[in-house]
């Protein structure tokens, strides 16, 4: 029997870049508590590694001796780690701190293989996004589209029209850096398909 990767995240975005993949995988919802008291002190690597770990480690503690797969990902702008919007406010905040600079997207991806060994891998892309006017930055919020998405937008959605550069995986900015994902599970000996 192939092995299955189990995927610490109900994210469509992360399962359908998990299927472009070709892994057999199941995904898995976890509750982890993502508050870290020392984010803002913390780089933004070390926040999404960190982060990573506790959903793969959740999910492995559930599903014992299997390969289990962990991200997370955030936005860093202005040196500020910024994730999922609480609120509108919350969203128009992030947003202005995007519009007409570059800002960074780190995701970092934790494997844990079946006999417990942890693998870690860190991805930053870089964005730019044009200069929106604060109607346009309503008009955004409005469709609903910045929430549940770190740094309160969707490149693969209506705010792909507001990005006009990008250095690094386009993946990595949809949430999971897949050219990383395929190095890391390769390294740590899981049986690819591709």
């Amino acid at each position: 029997m192939k092995p299955q990767l189990i995927l610490a995240s109900q994210s469509p975005r992360r399962r359908e870049l998990m299927g472009t993949m070709r892994l057999p995988y199941t995904s898995v919802d976890v509750e982890v508590d993502e508050h870290l008291d020392d984010a803002a002190s913390m780089a933004p690597d070390r926040v999404v590694l960190t982060l990573a770990e506790r959903k793969a480690a959740a999910a492995s503690a559930l599903h014992a001796e299997q390969w289990v797969l962990g991200a997370d990902t955030v936005v860093y702008a202005q040196g500020h780690v910024l994730g999922k919007p609480v609120d509108a406010q919350d969203a128009r905040r992030m947003i202005a701190l995007l519009r007409d600079a570059w800002h960074e997207v780190h995701t970092g991806v934790c494997l844990i293989t079946p006999d417990g060994t942890r693998h870690l891998r860190h991805a930053c892309s870089r964005v730019h996004f044009v200069a929106l006017t604060d109607a346009q930055v309503d008009a955004y919020v409005g469709t609903g589209e910045p929430f549940g998405k770190a740094g309160a937008y969707a490149i693969q959605g209506t705010a792909g029209m507001y990005i006009d550069m990008i250095e690094g995986s386009f993946s990595n900015v949809i949430g999971l850096p897949t050219q990383a994902v395929h190095a890391l599970l390769s390294a740590a000996g899981f049986p690819l398909p591709l």
